[in-house]
């Protein structure tokens, strides 16, 4: 849920999303864009693994979404709103990728 997400982000050191398609597409924009998380000093997104069920699903919630909506989601965008919010580093994504791209990822940020 949005307050669990909210909570997570408000009282961590590090945060980790491994899901599919955007992680924008998850949360609240403006109550993301609302929130304060220094306490958060690195926030790292696994995200943009696509399915065909994925798909379907980001298809048909961007059809009820504004242009510049859409446009916040894109990884730079989030990037930069993630670090406006306090966020002290982020690594993200910048292509749509694969579960096991996203798996052989973690294991080298996780190693290093």
């Amino acid at each position: 849920s949005q307050a669990e997400w909210e909570q997570l982000l408000t009282n961590c050191s590090a945060f980790l999303f491994y899901g599919m398609e955007r992680f924008m597409s998850h949360i609240v924009l403006n109550r993301l864009a609302a929130m304060n998380i220094p306490k958060c000093c690195l926030v790292m997104l696994l995200d943009l693994v696509r399915s065909k069920q994925s798909y379907q699903r980001i298809t048909n919630s961007g059809i009820h979404k504004s242009c510049l909506h859409v446009a916040v989601e894109r990884p730079t965008e989030t990037a930069v709103l993630l670090s406006l919010a306090g966020a002290g580093s982020v690594i993200a994504n910048q292509w749509y990728t694969t579960l096991q791209g996203n798996a052989e990822r973690l294991d080298v940020l996780c190693e290093s």
